[in-house]
């Protein structure tokens, strides 16, 4: 490690800050305004560099790696095509708040501006979607502004952050200083929540019939959920939560409901629709959520914690706002409430009721595979212990219901953008954060052929990753709504004709895959893949073509007015 004070360049000075943010992996691909920094990589042995196939990919890898270990993902990409490659990933973490750095080359300072060769405005493209953007003009302001950008990703709100290099900056030198805090003007997150407000919190919850605590994704990055789990169980409080707060709270514990919203469970959102109060924790309402703001919760008061104050009445207007962390917000309440509780058994008889009412099922058939079956059988046979890596679309919402994720950081999922190609490259940047756990991505065939490439990148690295594809040959999801809302016109969503042969295109990328069309099949396909440890694995899950995923929730409709089956059963067929 070099010591400040000695005299260092651009690419010398950007791996000794990495140094000091405890960086292991860098997740990138190499280009011509970055030479000068993959010359100095070339003798760098303490931090790994992960070869990417596309800058894509890496953004992805650099999230599935974040989300599974809660440390920041580092992305390093070349100037224009390059730099502009990353910004599906970029939005994608923003929109989740994942931590992350994106370090692009940039032509050198003399020319920007001059449409110079793979030059691009990359700070004014991300400047929506990061927490913050720089553009380094000088090399005396490089280890400073590596140092924000970090403090900036994973400080408060997490979020990208974006730092475009010059090609000469990065050649140039200067004396290395190392600033030991951060102090930036205008960026100070409310870690604490303020007394009064979790007192008043405290109260509305003491006197409540109905509670329902209604939980996201930022319970999980404060690290609240053993917290969550003795408010509710002492306070007898039933749990649901959004698509990224699965984990938060124990998916097999009896107060669970599951996910709520357009696909969660019906018991959930009858519960949200009848609750006297709703305390929203690291959430923020959004519209998968809420359906028809007019009709959400409206018998409830509402208590929304967040750390980000632009959160709070952006979507839905609340009775109590409490800012701050979620840790310290739910570890507060703990001290505030009465040891002594309501009786809230008739709340939870009532729920159950619902529960009864609207199982999520679905049914076995010998000689056909259905989704839910593979993902439920996926969940036995890891027993909750694994993460669990989706793409987007139907299989995403399965997994969602029938999947019982036991301990937070065991989904990662894009949820915000809904980007399709994300799960192969987040699994794999998951691997690289996790290596207790199996790590396994439950993806569609049209995702999957998305960012297919980055198969070279987990054989290369023999990643014992399980690639579980619900193959339905259809863009599943679309599909669903083109029969429902679109007058069953299945308008370029029928992939049959198209899809490739994806057991030999695996093993063409040298990785080992098998294929199962019936339940027993698969159960045995699932077993193997589980027990397989010298590189990844695919298993090409032959899916009933036409499942639906229901419940569901018609878009701009209310929570509570949940489809329960297909308007049409002969589409089925």
């Amino acid at each position: 490690m070099h010591q400040p004070g000695q005299k260092l360049n651009g690419s010398e000075i950007f791996f000794e800050c990495l140094r000091r943010e405890h960086v292991d992996y860098i997740f990138g691909y190499p280009g011509g305004s970055l030479l000068k920094v993959y010359e100095t990589l070339h003798d760098v042995e303490d931090i790994k560099h992960i070869l990417v196939r596309h800058e894509q990919g890496a953004t992805h890898m650099a999230e599935g790696y974040a989300r599974a270990t809660g440390r920041p993902g580092v992305v390093l990409v070349t100037s224009g095509p390059g730099a502009t490659n990353t910004v599906t990933g970029i939005a994608n973490a923003y929109m989740d708040s994942t931590p992350m750095v994106v370090f692009t080359g940039q032509v050198p300072s003399t020319l920007i501006g001059n449409d110079a060769f793979q030059e691009a405005d990359i700070v004014g493209i991300t400047r929506p979607i990061t927490k913050h953007n720089f553009l380094v003009k000088d090399v005396r302001d490089l280890a400073s502004t590596i140092r924000k950008a970090f403090y900036l990703a994973t400080t408060g709100r997490p979020g990208p952050v974006l730092v475009d290099m010059p090609k000469d900056v990065l050649a140039a030198e200067c004396v290395f200083e190392w600033p030991e805090s951060v102090d930036i003007r205008g960026f100070k997150p409310t870690f604490k929540c303020h007394a009064n407000q979790v007192s008043k919190a405290a109260k509305m919850i003491s006197k409540a019939k109905r509670p329902l605590l209604y939980v996201g994704g930022g319970v999980v990055t404060a690290g609240a959920s053993e917290a969550l789990l003795k408010l509710a169980a002492e306070q007898q409080i039933p749990v649901t939560m959004t698509l990224q707060g699965l984990g938060a709270f124990p998916g097999d514990h009896p107060l669970s409901m599951g996910m709520l919203g357009m696909h969660g469970t019906f018991w959930a959102n009858q519960a949200v629709s009848n609750c006297d109060l709703l305390i929203a924790v690291g959430a923020r309402f959004d519209d998968r959520v809420t359906g028809k703001i007019d009709t959400f919760a409206t018998q409830a008061l509402k208590i929304h914690n967040d750390i980000d104050p632009t959160n709070v009445d952006k979507n839905v207007k609340v009775d109590l706002p409490v800012v701050g962390d979620s840790k310290d917000f739910v570890e507060s309440l703990l001290n505030e409430l009465p040891k002594t509780k309501e009786d809230r058994s008739a709340w939870l008889a009532e729920i159950e009721a619902w529960r009864r009412q609207c199982p999520l099922d679905y049914t076995v058939e010998k000689d056909s595979l259905k989704t839910e079956f593979v993902i439920d059988e996926i969940s036995r046979q890891t027993k909750g212990h694994a993460v669990i890596v989706t793409d987007v679309g139907q299989h995403q919402m399965w997994t969602s219901q029938y999947y019982k994720f036991t301990e937070p950081r065991s989904i990662v999922t894009s949820g915000g953008l809904g980007t399709m190609g994300f799960g192969l490259p987040a699994t794999i940047g998951a691997a690289f954060g996790v290596t207790d756990r199996p790590v396994i991505t439950i993806c569609g065939d049209g995702g999957l052929m998305m960012n297919i490439q980055e198969l070279v990148t987990a054989v290369y690295h023999k990643l014992p990753i399980k690639i579980f594809l619900m193959n339905n040959s259809y863009l599943g999801m679309v599909r669903q709504w083109q029969e429902l809302f679109h007058k069953e016109k299945y308008s370029f969503t029928d992939l049959e004709a198209s899809n490739p042969d994806f057991v030999k295109v695996a093993e063409a990328f040298g990785c080992r895959a098998t294929s199962a069309d019936n339940p027993e099949a698969a159960r045995k396909a699932i077993s193997d893949a589980l027990a397989y440890n010298d590189g990844p694995m695919l298993v090409d899950f032959r899916v009933v073509r036409k499942d639906m995923v229901f419940p569901m929730v018609p878009a701009g409709g209310s929570i509570s007015d949940m489809l329960l089956a297909r308007l049409n059963p002969k589409t089925m067929v």
